[in-house]
Order: C-alpha cells, then structure tokens, then sequence
C-alpha cells in the first residue's frame, strides 16, 4: 500500500498516554513450527516490556481451526520455553473470545460504523473481474455501505463490514518505520463477522489488543498495512466505549537469508526446535543472536541476558532487513559453549553420547564427562561436535578407527614411536598433564623429532581419531591403565608389562 499525500483530513493513531504501563503481546499462529522470525519478534516484544518494566503477554491466535493444531501449540509453547521467554498472565486462545469479538461487531453495527453486506459471491466475482479488465485495484466497491438492508431478499446471508473512511489520510508514527502516510481510499471496507457470524482476524486481533491493554505492538513490516485497516476499530469504539486507545506501531523489518531474500525453507533450518534439536545450539546463542538482527549497541556483540533488558529500546532497531548467517551464529554458539557451565553441558550433551555410543552410561560416566569438559567445549561449536568429540572417552577395545587414524597407526616407524612412548608413559611416576608432557617432549628431542611426530600416532591409539582434545589432556582423562592397554592393542601387544618398561 503505497504512501499518500498530506492533502484531507488526518486519522493519527500510535499514539499512547504516557502513564500507562507498557504491555506488549507475542501473538503466533499455531499453524505451524515457531519460525525463527517470529522468535525473534518474541524476544523484541519480551525485551521491550522488560526493559519498560511493562508486561509481556502471550496470545494464540487458533482462529484458523482448519490448520491449528495442539501439536503445534506445543511446539510454540515449548520453543518460546527453551529461549527463556517467561510471561506474565496464562496464555490468551483468541478462539475462546469468538463471542466477545462478534459482541463488538455487533456494537459497531448498532453505531452505525458497520452495515450488512448482501453482496452474493458470483455478484463479487464479477465486481472483481470487471475491476481486473479495467486494471484497477481489486477492492470492495461500497455497493451495499449506503443501502438499506430491507432491499435484500428476505433471508439472505449476509456479512458485516466495516465503514472505514473514505477521505483523508491515515497517519502512523511508528515507532521503527518512522511517520508512515496511507490515503483512506486505499482501504477498503472489510468484512468484520463471516456469513456464519464467525469473527474474521483483522477484527480479532484488535479486540484482543484492546482488551488485554497493549500499548506497544511489535511485529514484523509485512503486517504495517495491516495496521491503517485496524486503526479505523480503535477509532470506531472509542465513540463507543472506554479502553479503546490505539497502540504504538513498531514494525521490524524481516529476516532475510544470506542472499538478500526473505528467509525461506531452501535457506536452512527454520524452526526454533531445529536449531535446539538437529543443530545442537545453545538457547543463549541463539537468543543474542537474534537480538544483534536489526538491533545494534556500538560495536557490542555479545550481550547476557540482563544486558540486553538493560540496553533494548525500541530507536536502535533498523529500518532494513538483516541478513541470516548461519556460520556467524555456529560462531557465536561456539563462544557460548566455551563459557557454559561443565556441568550443565554434560547434562545436555549426554544424550546425544549416548545415542551414539551404547556403551555411555550417564549414571556411571558423568563425572568422566563433566572432567572432561574443558577440553571438549574448547573445540566444538554445537552439541553434535560436543558429543562426537567426547565418543572416544567411553568407547570399548578394540577402538573404531577413521579413515585417518588408521594412516597414521600405518606409517612408517609409527609402532616403534608407540612402543618407545608407551616405555616413557609407564615409567611415569605421577600421571598428570605437565609430567607426562615433559617425558614425551624429551623423548622428541632425543630422537630429534618435532613433538608433533610423537603426538599424531599416540592420539590415533588413543582415540580412534586424527583429531582430539590435546593429546596430554586425552591422557589423563582416560587414566593410566586405559591410556596403556590402547596403546599396546595398536602396537599388536598382548598387554604392558608397566613394570618391565619402567625399568627399560
């Protein structure tokens, strides 16, 4: 919907009082997954009434009873959950409030704001096709705004639209687009209440507002023309009853992909349980990511939890659209994962070991993980890489072996480096990092090879991999004895004698 001029009457809306506490509402529809944007939006909206010491509430918006379902209420419910978003009254089902939706229609009609429409679908279709063969814009002509209903066959089914102003220019200040100016003949008269007497969702929406006294809506661009076609009810019910005052606009712009155009299926993930469950992100990660899309304080880019209620307003969103980077957020997660807790990251990571490796037994080798977190959480970058770096802690002899490990443990003269290594390991008198890295070093320098020549074939015996936590970190962690008996499976040795090498 195009700007308009300054020429007629001005209908200003977003404006709010400035004593009246700020509440905003998150409103999804349960069609569906919690799509990233619409997470993002949550948190805008969760961000601004705290930063306000407002309320934020919760609305569903399950009028569309042929595709909401309770699957996907959960999802959204369980999403905004593990992003951290707590509300401050129940939930609001919008299907419940059908009654006192059509109750304001019906008081619109008595005020003479709406009227009945009689207009049959064929009558409307062809309304349509003659305004497509003159290259008009498709809109209700008004044919039974002025009419009396009593020319209507006796019976007849009928809707109720609205009598939105025909003159003039509606004008938002919103509060990210900035001052927004729409002619009123662009806006047509709307259907408030279906055939059925059902409640259309432009007039639920509304009403809801109004009801559960939000002040601020927030919510993406695509719904500003949405907001010149709501407008019009808040000015209608005003003349009607008290509580009617319109909110204040914020429009955010969408989230686009990495190509510049609207975040979409083909760009990735797009489910907030996609980026918990198949891409293993932490909800803080996640959550700061999306606050920095659109959001900006200086060159910040890591923001705690109370920092950003502290610091989010409102005159900081952008006006453009910001572009998704997947690779910027694995990064991002990746700082999050290195400044978790041991603990917590245990817990979370334990089912993904144990979906990988059956031998893991988290009541047996939690302590083992949450230990070994320091040196796991430093190399990984989501919780798949945490697990499948933590594989080689739990696994059984023989060790599964990449492709890799198996080239090193091949190589040549890489047995005699195990043995030799293994004769240093055993005669170790105390088994921590610093020690036994002082005993491989000298080992290196005597045989004047780099450290490395040393390290490479003693990580693929000790953990099947090419790659690992650093070799004297893997050392400790799998103790003495396990340390020992890999490395004599993959030098074809029954068993050490520790011993006998010590005294070698």
């Amino acid at each position: 919907m195009a700007s308009g001029d300054d020429n007629g009457k001005n209908e200003s809306g977003a404006k709010t009082s400035a004593n009246r506490p700020v509440v905003t509402r998150f409103a999804p529809s349960p069609t569906g997954f919690l799509h990233i944007g619409g997470a993002r939006t949550a948190l805008f909206n969760w961000l601004y009434a705290r930063h306000h010491g407002g309320k934020a509430l919760l609305r569903i918006e399950d009028t569309d009873k042929a595709r909401s379902t309770q699957e996907a209420i959960d999802a959204i419910l369980d999403g905004l959950g593990w992003l951290g978003f707590d509300y401050d009254e129940e939930p609001v089902f919008q299907s419940a409030r059908a009654e006192r939706h059509a109750e304001v229609a019906n008081k619109l009609l008595e005020a003479g704001h709406a009227y009945r429409c009689y207009a049959t679908a064929e009558e409307l279709e062809q309304m349509r096709a003659e305004q497509r063969a003159a290259k008009k814009p498709l809109r209700y002509d008004n044919r039974w705004r002025d009419r009396d209903p009593s020319e209507a066959p006796e019976g007849a089914p009928f809707v109720v639209r609205l009598k939105t102003p025909t003159e003039g220019v509606t004008e938002i200040d919103d509060a990210v687009q900035g001052t927004v100016k729409v002619k009123n003949s662009e806006v047509d008269d709307y259907i408030l209440l279906r055939s059925d007497g059902s409640p259309t969702y432009m007039l639920a929406v509304v009403v809801d507002d109004a009801d559960m006294g939000v002040t601020h809506v927030i919510r993406g661009d695509d719904h500003l023309n949405n907001a010149f076609r709501q407008l019009p009810i808040y000015k209608a019910m005003q003349t009607i009853e008290d509580g009617w005052e319109a909110p204040v606009y914020a429009h955010i712009p969408l989230i686009h992909g990495a190509d510049g155009a609207k975040l979409s299926k083909r760009h990735g993930a797009m489910g907030v349980d996609a980026y918990r469950d198949e891409m293993g992100l932490l909800p803080e990660a996640v959550v700061n990511y999306l606050l920095r899309l659109g959001w900006g304080h200086g060159d910040q880019e890591i923001f705690s939890r109370e920092e950003a209620v502290a610091l989010f307003d409102l005159p900081a969103v952008g006006k453009g659209p910001s572009r998704f980077d997947f690779k910027k957020l694995a990064n991002m997660n990746g700082q999050y994962m290195r400044e978790a807790d041991n603990a917590h990251l245990a817990k979370l990571a334990a089912p993904r070991i144990a979906a990988l490796e059956p031998q893991f037994d988290a009541g047996k080798h939690m302590t083992l993980l949450i230990d070994a977190m320091p040196s796991l959480k430093a190399r990984a970058k989501n919780m798949d890489e945490l697990a499948a770096g933590a594989l080689f802690l739990f696994r059984q002899r023989p060790l599964p072996m990449d492709e890799k490990a198996q080239k090193l443990l091949e190589a040549e003269g890489a047995g005699q480096i195990l043995s030799d290594a293994a004769a240093r390991l055993a005669a170790a008198p105390d088994w921590n990092a610093e020690l036994l890295e002082a005993d491989l070093k000298s080992m290196a320098e005597e045989r004047e090879l780099g450290l490395g020549k040393i390290a490479q074939p003693l990580r693929a015996a000790l953990t099947g991999q090419a790659t690992s936590p650093g070799i004297f970190d893997v050392l400790v962690l799998l103790g003495r004895e396990e340390s020992l008996a890999r490395i004599a499976h993959c030098t074809g040795a029954d068993a050490l004698d520790t011993d006998a090498l010590a005294g070698q």
